[in-house]
């Protein structure tokens, strides 16, 4: 296995890596909607969340030389479900070719770090040479 901290990613807010990779696969760790540069400040809104949340994936998939086109599986967590995921589907839909959607898991949750309304994490998996 090899565990990966991104150079210039957002700052954990626990004790894990960016990602785990494993046989092909990566395990990207969920990633909050902060930036590297102000961490713990977010944007206000669940689409500027959201945003904010794909950006910092990109970040990391980019220091692992992958991209969105090597997502299989997404996981998002809701803080407040109900009232944003018609307005976060619109915008994570926007990151994906309409005919390359990875798989999908999406849950209400009753709380996520920096009180944040987003979380996302990812499984990834990296072409064969």
């Amino acid at each position: 296995m090899q565990f990966h901290m991104i150079s210039g990613g957002p700052k954990p807010v626990a004790p894990f890596s960016h990602a785990v990779e494993t046989d092909g696969f990566v395990f990207v760790t969920g990633q909050m909607p902060d930036t590297p540069a102000m961490p713990g400040v977010l944007p206000d809104g669940i689409v500027a969340q959201t945003e904010a949340v794909m950006e910092n994936l990109r970040v990391v998939l980019a220091g692992l030389e992958l991209g969105f086109e090597h997502i299989t599986m997404t996981r998002i967590y809701l803080a407040e479900f109900k009232r944003d995921y018609v307005a976060m589907n619109e915008t994570y839909r926007s990151y994906f070719p309409p005919d390359r959607l990875p798989a999908r898991t999406c849950v209400g949750v009753t709380g996520l770090a920096y009180d944040a309304l987003i979380e996302i994490d990812l499984v990834c998996r990296r072409p064969t040479q």
